[in-house]
């Protein structure tokens, strides 16, 4: 498996990102918080064949660099933004999870003629009246948590989040702790984000969408009147449920994950 490691100059930032290359569509990947490109890692391997796959660090994740603030969800859409402009994409397919998610849909309103299709993996519902839920927590109540796992050594993360997630596979553990070894502490900076008209962004939308949800118990975040609100904003949404996965849902039903995405993929195909 020989894939393309670069690095490319978006909104006066280095941003990193991992390509298979070939003359085939474009797949990019955004991936959730605190991960990076390469947890995508998986499913690029599946999804090669048939798409040139980009998996783009965000800025403050994995090697592209963490500026002091700017964290927000549209300074992340000007970036994959600037990526797919820079690398010259043609109306590439997006599929996204959590942040990435949230990124990869604000991308679809703020530029609705940009991404041929976009698929999101559990996504923050920013379109809801009722996100976020009283009483929760900013960015910075993840602190505590980064801080510990960054005290543990890569085989410690490995072994803790296995025992966490048992259903994960190994494949998914190894760039998962890697991930967390390259974050960047100003991540967790508030400052200098560019505020969001969310409800606006999301009527943009005119692109084939999938929502991927899965179980609330489990630690899922859309709930299922979340989905039926995003569908009744647009109603070309096609939502999948996947049972027995919590927030990671890939990671946790992986078979039933890549059909769900590779029958959305046919459907749209040209």
């Amino acid at each position: 498996m020989t894939w393309q490691s670069d690095t490319i100059e978006v909104n006066g930032l280095r941003l990193h990102y991992t390509r298979t290359g070939g003359d085939k569509p474009a797949l990019v990947l955004a991936h959730g918080f605190s991960d990076d490109g390469l947890c995508w890692t998986p499913v690029a391997e599946i999804l090669a064949p048939d798409y040139d796959v980009i998996m783009v660090d965000a800025r403050g994740h994995g090697r592209s660099a963490a500026p002091e603030q700017g964290y927000g969800s549209a300074e992340h859409v000007a970036d994959l933004a600037g990526v797919i402009s820079a690398l010259r994409l043609q109306r590439p397919i997006l599929l996204g999870h959590s942040m990435g998610a949230m990124s990869t849909l604000l991308l679809a309103g703020t530029y609705p003629d940009l991404p041929r299709a976009i698929l999101l993996e559990d996504p923050p519902p920013a379109w809801s009246a009722n996100w976020p839920p009283p009483n929760t927590p900013r960015r910075g109540g993840h602190t505590n948590w980064i801080v510990d796992v960054k005290r543990k050594t890569r085989e410690e993360m490995i072994a803790d989040q296995h025992a966490a997630s048992p259903s994960w596979s190994e494949a998914e553990l190894g760039p998962w702790a890697d991930s967390k070894l390259r974050l960047s502490m100003n991540v967790l900076n508030e400052g200098g984000q560019v505020s969001v008209d969310w409800n606006a962004a999301v009527h943009r939308v005119t692109c084939p969408t999938l929502l991927i949800t899965a179980d609330r118990e489990r630690g899922a975040i859309v709930s299922p009147e979340g989905a039926a609100e995003l569908q009744a904003i647009l109603p070309r949404v096609k939502v999948a449920h996947i049972a027995g996965a919590g927030h990671s849902i890939r990671r946790e039903q992986f078979e039933q994950y890549m059909k769900v995405v590779g029958e959305f993929l046919m459907e749209i195909r040209d």
